[in-house]
Formats: C-alpha cells, sequence, structure tokens
C-alpha cells in the first residue's frame, strides 16, 4: 500500500498532483552516483528548490533532500527562505535572485544568506552588523555572461578583496549561472571568466571554507571537472531533462510528479453533436465521454487541447474538445469504467504523455509547466 502524505488546502476535490518521493530519493542518489565517478572529489550537493520546488512542494521535498545527503538549499527569494525556517528546515539557504535592501534584516533574523554583488549591498550589511551585532551571511554572485543580476567578472578583483577584509559578512560562498551549456563557444566564454575571478584568491577561499560553485543541472552532466566545492541541483532533481529536445535524456532518472484526476461525469454523445466551447470536436460515432475536474486554472494549458493522451484501466484514452477553466473530456467509448475510476495525465502508468512531451508541443520548458501546475491542485505524496 501506497503512503499517501496531503495539502492543508483543497482536498474537496477530485484532482490532484502526486509526488513521488521514492523517485525524487532515486534521481538524487543517481545523481550522486555520477559525481562519484567523475569527479576526483566529491562536492556537496545544493538543491535548488525555488518557486515551491518548481511545483512539487518545497517543504515536503526538503526532508527527503536532506536524508539522501543534500547539504544547502537555494531558493528565489527571502520568503521562500522563511517559508523553509517556519517548517524547521536548518540547512544552509541561499537567495540566488536579487534581495531588497530593506529585507536584509530578515534575511539575518531566519539564518538565510543572500547573493550580493554591489557596493549598496555592503553598506547595508555594515549598516545592520553596526545595529544588531550580527553578521549577514552571503555568497558573492558573479556575472559572467548570463547579464540578469551579479558582479561584473571583468570588474570584480576590487569589491572581492574588500569583501574579504569586511568584518560585517559572513562570506560563505562565490558562484556564477550559465546562459547556454549546450552553446560550447559561450560555456567556455563563461567558464574562463569564472576561473580568472576566482584563481587570485583559491588559497583564501579555501582557507575561509568559502564554497565555489557554478555547475547546474545541465552541466553537472556535461562538464563535471568544474564541480568544485559544490554542485547545484535544480530540474534533474525531478527527473526531467535539462537539455533540449534534441538531446539525449539523463539516463535513470525517474519523474517525480504525477497528475490525476477521478471520473466525475459519464454521457454518450451522439454522432454529429459537438462538445466544449466553439465544438471544435464532432463526434463521428455514438462516443462515450467522461468529464475529469482539471482545466487551464489548473495550469494544463488550454493549447494542449485535442492533443492529450491519457491512460485509464490500462488504455489509453484521447483527450477531445477545448479544455475549459476547470474540466476536460476524454473519450473513453473502448474502456470498461465508472464514475470515480482514475485517469492519469501524467504519471509512471502514462508511457505516451510527459512534461516534456507537453512542453514541445507548447513550444516551452517542463519547467515551466511544472510549475503552472501548483496553482491549486492538491499535492498528494507517496512513497
Amino acid at each position: 500500500m501506497q503512503n499517501y502524505r496531503g495539502t492543508s488546502v483543497n482536498k474537496n476535490r477530485d484532482a490532484w498532483v502526486e509526488i513521488n518521493l521514492s523517485n525524487l530519493e532515486n534521481n538524487v542518489l543517481e545523481i550522486k552516483n555520477y559525481l562519484k565517478n567523475n569527479t576526483k572529489k566529491m562536492p556537496d550537493l545544493f538543491a535548488v528548490i525555488k518557486a515551491d520546488a518548481y511545483g512539487h512542494g518545497s517543504c515536503m521535498c526538503a526532508p527527503t533532500l536532506i536524508a539522501c545527503g543534500v547539504s544547502e538549499f537555494g531558493v528565489a527569494s527571502i520568503d521562500e527562505g522563511i517559508e523553509l525556517r517556519e517548517n524547521k528546515i536548518d540547512k544552509p539557504i541561499l537567495v540566488l535572485g536579487a534581495s531588497p535592501l530593506w529585507a536584509f534584516e530578515n534575511a539575518i533574523k531566519y539564518d538565510i544568506a543572500i547573493s550580493i554583488f554591489n557596493e549598496e549591498h555592503l553598506d547595508v550589511a555594515s549598516q545592520l552588523y553596526k545595529r544588531l551585532n550580527k553578521k549577514l551571511k552571503a555568497h558573492i554572485k558573479i556575472d559572467t555572461g548570463m547579464n540578469r543580476i551579479g558582479l561584473d567578472a571583468d570588474c570584480s578583483k576590487e569589491y572581492i578583496e574588500k569583501l574579504l577584509k569586511a568584518d560585517y559578512i559572513d562570506l560563505k560562498g562565490i558562484f556564477t549561472h550559465f546562459a547556454d551549456v549546450e552553446n560550447i563557444n559561450i560555456f567556455n566564454s563563461q567558464i574562463e571568466k569564472f576561473k580568472k575571478t576566482i584563481e587570485p584568491f583559491l588559497d583564501e577561499f579555501k582557507k575561509r571554507n568559502i564554497k565555489i560553485h557554478c555547475l547546474n543541472s545541465p552541466a553537472i552532466f556535461k562538464y563535471s571537472k568544474y564541480s568544485y566545492d559544490m554542485v547545484r541541483m535544480g530540474i534533474i532533481m525531478w527527473g526531467l531533462s535539462p537539455f533540449s529536445y534534441k538531446e539525449n535524456d539523463v539516463q535513470n532518472m525517474r519523474a517525480v510528479m504525477g497528475l490525476k484526476a477521478r471520473i466525475t461525469n459519464i454521457h454518450t454523445l451522439k454522432k454529429g453533436e459537438g462538445i466544449s466551447y466553439g465544438h471544435t470536436y464532432i463526434a463521428q460515432k455514438d462516443t462515450k465521454v467522461a468529464t475529469i475536474p482539471i482545466g487551464y486554472a489548473d495550469g494544463v494549458d488550454r493549447r494542449l487541447s485535442g492533443k492529450i493522451t491519457a491512460f485509464l484501466k490500462g488504455k489509453y484514452i484521447k483527450q477531445i474538445g477545448r479544455i475549459t477553466m476547470d474540466q476536460m473530456m476524454f473519450d473513453i467509448s473502448d474502456v470498461d469504467c465508472s464514475i470515480g475510476d482514475i485517469i492519469v495525465l501524467l504519471g509512471e502508468e502514462n508511457k505516451t504523455d510527459t512534461i516534456d512531451s507537453w512542453a514541445k508541443e507548447l513550444g516551452t520548458i517542463n519547467y515551466e509547466l511544472t510549475c503552472r501546475l501548483k496553482m491549486r491542485l492538491p499535492r498528494i505524496y507517496v512513497r
């Protein structure tokens, strides 16, 4: 029997996201085994669980990640870090994005490290140290070509020297982020800038246990020699490929997220009748139809209408008609089923549709779709 744990809201609904914690454990162990076999020294594991762990539920997944050996967590905002602290997650937390100056005090209060990269960050940290007698924990963010946030790699030496002398900041790390791991020219340009930035300070970083990290999910598998002290696991933890569609999937990873719903209604669509808004689907024969309570307000894109294949009682079924805000319909003419039976839109039972296949159809990435599916669907955790 599976062990189910549910969220505290939206329980009165026959639709849910299912999170398989055993698969999450499998994926982290696969990453560890890969690093063990492909690096001289096993780096620390940093789990990126921003955006509520890409829709998987950060506070519920964090304990499994800790049990698998994760030593630090990455979030997008101080608020996300506070949520983890309030749920008794005591591992180091780093805000990967830019934090507002006025929120630095809460970062200190909740023992959350932030990314720093300009003089204003240092000024506020100094002021808070004088007032609170507590140091702000921080990692230096180096911009090597992402051109989003960070300290310009070409102008970083003086800033790092100043920071190493500062008695008001507890410096924990230095890092960069890659714009395109699959483009060798872009990657080489960025890694060379990062190497040039850190090389004058390597002995000091080692002496003070300041962690160097730059590898994200795709880079872990393509450039493991640059693991340094820590690697940042993101989408790969959830069993989804970090590469573009032309790339081979990373082996032995298992999808963590599933999407399921119970049939709420069964009726017969007569030959010649249309279904859903606009009657984009017209029955060519009498058709048995099942309705489930999932729609585009739950994160299933309306543009997937007529393009979804689901799994029901050992058979594959096609979604028909337009996906509406709260519901969608399936042709179940060939299936012996009843109201209350479970339709699997995404999950290990469904070998046809995946988050990746949906993303490809929509011209987007798997990250976006997993994040969407957290909108109002309860998450059920299984092991």
